[in-house]
């Protein structure tokens, strides 16, 4: 998978915790979801302005392709955009970068498939109108499958 930075305009920092390391002195493959809900949680956060009390959020699918080691005195980030929309489910995107001297180092990407849910009800339900807006007006119409 070979993507492209300029396509992404949300970037957050994630942190290394000592715990995320492996007896290899890298960030144990597991932990990659873990960095992938930060910056996706921040994304809903700040993008979305998603509305908790109205919907919720439960992970549907999670794909990581593991390109280069992390370790502990990294510095990394990780970039996120909406690529595809539908009536109660959205793919997210992300690409863990670690800063180097030349620059960013793409080291992970990953996507997941989001489900909009109603947990007191136990079922899937349509994207609210609202955080499908600001995820298209965000992530921009042209770069976003919008399958509504």
């Amino acid at each position: 998978m070979s993507e492209n930075l300029a396509d992404y305009k949300f970037k957050t920092p994630i942190p290394i915790r000592f715990s995320d390391i492996d007896a290899y002195g890298h960030a144990n493959n597991a932990i990659y979801l873990t960095y992938f809900e930060t910056a996706r949680s921040n994304y809903w956060r700040q993008i979305a302005q998603w509305d908790w009390n109205e919907c919720g959020i439960i992970l549907g699918r999670a794909e990581v392709n593991y390109l280069k080691p992390i370790t502990l005195h990294d510095q990394i980030a990780c970039y996120v955009r909406t690529t595809r929309i539908g009536n109660s489910s959205f793919d997210v995107m992300h690409v863990l970068v670690k800063q180097t001297e030349n620059g960013e180092e793409i080291c992970t990407t990953g996507k997941t498939v989001c489900v909009s849910y109603d947990y007191g009800a136990n079922k899937s339900v349509r994207i609210p109108a609202n955080e499908r807006a600001r995820m298209i007006a965000y992530d921009e119409p042209r770069m976003i499958l919008n399958t509504n």
